[in-house]
């Protein structure tokens, strides 16, 4: 997973923290948020692939959170976590372009093939685009 690059985004400082230790110690850049306007602002400066969000966020919530993330990068891909089983909320996500749903606490080799294969499919998504942009570019030569 080389230069794969993840936001996790999350208001419980403790469980932040352990993640973003976890998360380092397998060699993955990480940073964190501690809400969904620091995610947003953080996003628009470095956009990362893949980001762990958090459902339940004081201010802006996941849901919300999540929509503006697509708004302004479209090919990132999001993750949300919660510590609530609540399949309303995990449909609402899915449906707002969410790629996966997990539940806390959650197990780190699981999150890691979450990361793996969201990673994979925002690749997949980016090659598919510079390939159509390559043939139009031939189209019009």
């Amino acid at each position: 997973m080389d230069e794969l690059r993840v936001l996790l985004v999350g208001d419980e400082r403790e469980f932040l923290e352990i993640l973003l230790k976890r998360l380092l110690k397998r060699g993955i850049k990480v940073a964190g948020a501690s809400s969904g306007e620091e995610a947003i602002k953080i996003i628009k400066e470095t956009p990362p692939d893949v980001v762990l969000l958090d459902v339940r966020l004081q201010g802006m919530d996941g849901i919300h959170t999540l929509r503006e993330i697509k708004k302004i990068g479209p090919l990132v891909e999001v993750i949300m976590l919660t510590g609530h089983a609540n399949l309303e909320i995990a449909v609402e996500g899915m449906e707002s372009g969410a790629f996966d749903y997990l539940m806390k606490p959650t197990d780190v080799d699981e999150l890691l093939y979450k990361l793996e294969d969201a990673f994979k499919r925002k690749t997949i998504q980016e090659q598919k685009i510079r390939r159509l942009e390559k043939l139009k570019g031939s189209e019009r030569g």
